[in-house]
């Protein structure tokens, strides 16, 4: 309401101002004048309606009526000379309007923010600048079409030369703006080089229709004539292409049937969000790669400059150029990290981007789920490597060595037979080793009989009494080796930290298949732990991959059982 409300006002004060000052029916000139005079407001109206949260359309609004008032001032000035002081605030107006035309209009296009914060001190030269030639403007002792100005003093002659001064800042400032945009203009994207090129070819047009302006004052009348239409129209036509070809702040023009309508670019549904996302993710198998269409997703849908996808061990993923805080922090489902995001593109963010965001919290959860569940195994393969690596150094490659240096003397001395018996025994002890290293990485007793045999096998060399059991059938049944694998590598862990942390005196093992699900459970009655810290997390990292699960139960003094689930056919 209020933006129609000023834009009417500029859009009035334009054509009644125009009309005073001609008479009516008004000349083919004046006629000119005001359509061109209305283009301002009617974008202002525009942007603001179809954009509120974005600043520029207020902007444009501003300079429409600056515009507007001043040529409401200069029809007082010939029809009604008695109100001078009226007239000469008025009519001084046209300084703010070339001001925000040459300085401001440009430089904050095309959200109505400083480009950055190193243009500041431009603005507030440029706005003091603008300030001093209106106060100067406004107490100059003549009036517009002749007459005597009622606020002019004494000495007040030399305002000419202060305006005069004043408006030399403003035209430097401007050409500073103009070479601030064109670079703007090369370093844009793609989708917004269009919209800088046409304001950089409006700023132009409008700074050269000032210059054919003062070509005017010296007889050169299709001088005058072009550099009012330059002036005027120049900027508008510029922020129109711009909105009818490069959809500026995603306004553009439609089609329904014969009529043309004003289309604004909505944020796309739940659904549509869910929908895109869901493909981008399809389309991207690497878990980090994920991440970075996740982010990408979040920052197109919500018009953003920049998004990122955060994870709880530091991994982040950001798409496009991050600069300033993030404006909106939403945490994914499962704490594994969060979503933040960047400034928006056309204005501040809302609750509807909130509700967004809470929307893609289950898979944007999902994804930094499965990321993190690949950083973690690729970590844990790489521990395991190296435990393998150094036991090999440490046990068997130095009796590997012994043995070799052993066999070496004996060739040289001529062993009897007690020393061959020794290497003998070596060679038996070294070989066991190998067993027992080889039964670490995947058990012979696990490919040769299956879970059940290969868990007995185990627990029958535990120090202490440690009963297993299982459900009917399942000694015969086989499951695929990464199954039987996990929970067989669950247990023998579960066993040897009962044994080594827990002082148990007894363990209870049992396997059951039920619910399609293969369960096992090892329950000891030792000292008990804090699970806040699990000594399984790279076994519940390896079972979730398969689509399991792990849980552990333990109080301090009351025993642990740790439990462990894989789904399974049948």
């Amino acid at each position: 309401m209020v933006s129609r409300i000023l834009a009417v006002l500029a859009a009035a004060s334009v054509t009644a101002g125009a009309l005073m000052e001609s008479g009516l029916p008004g000349t083919v000139p004046q006629w000119m004048f005001i359509v061109l005079g209305c283009l301002f407001p009617t974008l202002g109206w525009l942007l603001t309606t179809r954009r509120p949260a974005v600043p520029y359309g207020w902007l444009l609004l501003g300079t429409a009526l600056a515009l507007g008032l001043g040529t409401f001032g200069v029809g007082l000035a010939v029809r009604a000379p008695s109100l001078g002081w009226l007239v000469a605030p008025l009519s001084a107006l046209f300084a703010a309007f070339y001001g925000l035309t040459w300085v401001f209009v440009p430089l904050m296009f095309p959200d109505g923010r400083l480009p950055s914060p190193r243009w500041r001190p431009v603005a507030w030269l440029a706005a003091g600048a603008i300030g001093v030639q209106y106060v100067a403007l406004a107490l100059v002792p003549e009036l517009p079409h002749g007459g005597r100005n009622p606020l002019a003093f004494p000495g007040s002659v030399d305002m000419h030369w202060v305006a005069s001064y004043a408006q030399l800042v403003v035209l430097v400032l401007a050409l500073i703006v103009l070479g601030g945009l064109v670079g703007r203009w090369r370093r844009s994207r793609a989708d917004e080089r269009g919209q800088y090129g046409w304001m950089v070819a409006g700023a132009v047009a409008g700074l050269a229709g000032w210059v054919m302006l003062l070509a005017f004052q010296f007889g050169a009348l299709a001088l005058g004539l072009l550099g009012v239409l330059s002036v005027l129209g120049a900027l508008p036509a510029a922020i129109g292409v711009s909105i009818v070809r490069y959809r500026l702040l995603d306004i553009r023009v439609g089609r329904r049937g014969s009529r043309l309508h004003i289309v604004v670019g909505v944020r796309p549904t739940v659904g549509e969000m869910l929908t895109t996302l869901g493909t981008a993710l399809e389309d991207a198998p690497e878990p980090v790669e994920q991440l970075g269409r996740l982010a990408a997703a979040v920052r197109s849908g919500l018009n953003l400059s920049w998004a990122a996808v955060a994870l709880t061990d530091g991994t982040r993923v950001v798409s496009g150029h991050e600069e300033g805080q993030a404006e909106l922090t939403v945490p994914v489902t499962g704490g594994l990290g969060t979503i933040e995001c960047g400034p928006g593109r056309y204005g501040p963010l809302g609750e509807e981007d909130g509700r967004l965001l809470e929307a893609l919290a289950v898979p944007a959860g999902l994804a930094i789920q499965s990321a993190g569940l690949a950083t973690r195994l690729v970590n844990a393969q790489e521990a395991e490597r190296r435990r393998i690596e150094r036991n090999i150094h440490d046990g068997v490659q130095q009796q590997l060595v012994a043995l070799i240096a052993g066999l070496e003397l004996a060739r040289a001395t001529g062993g009897g037979t007690g020393r061959l018996a020794h290497l003998r025994d070596q060679a038996r002890q070294t070989l066991a080793d190998l067993r027992e290293l080889a039964a670490g990485i995947h058990p012979s007793a696990l490919s040769q009989g299956g879970l059940v045999e290969a868990v007995e096998e185990r627990c029958a060399l535990s120090p202490v009494p440690t009963t297993v059991t299982s459900s009917a059938g399942l000694r015969a049944r086989r499951f695929p080796d990464e199954v039987e694998g996990a929970l067989y590598f669950t247990v023998s862990e579960a066993v040897a930290n009962a044994l080594k942390h827990a002082a148990a005196t007894k363990m209870e093992v049992r396997l059951a298949q039920t619910e399609g699900r293969l369960r096992v459970s090892v329950t000891d009655d030792g000292k008990g732990f804090d699970t806040a810290v699990s000594p399984l997390a790279a076994l519940a990292d390896r079972l979730d991959a398969l689509g399991g699960g792990l849980e552990i139960v333990s109080a301090d003094g009351k025993g642990t059982r740790v439990e462990a689930w894989v789904a399974v056919d049948g």
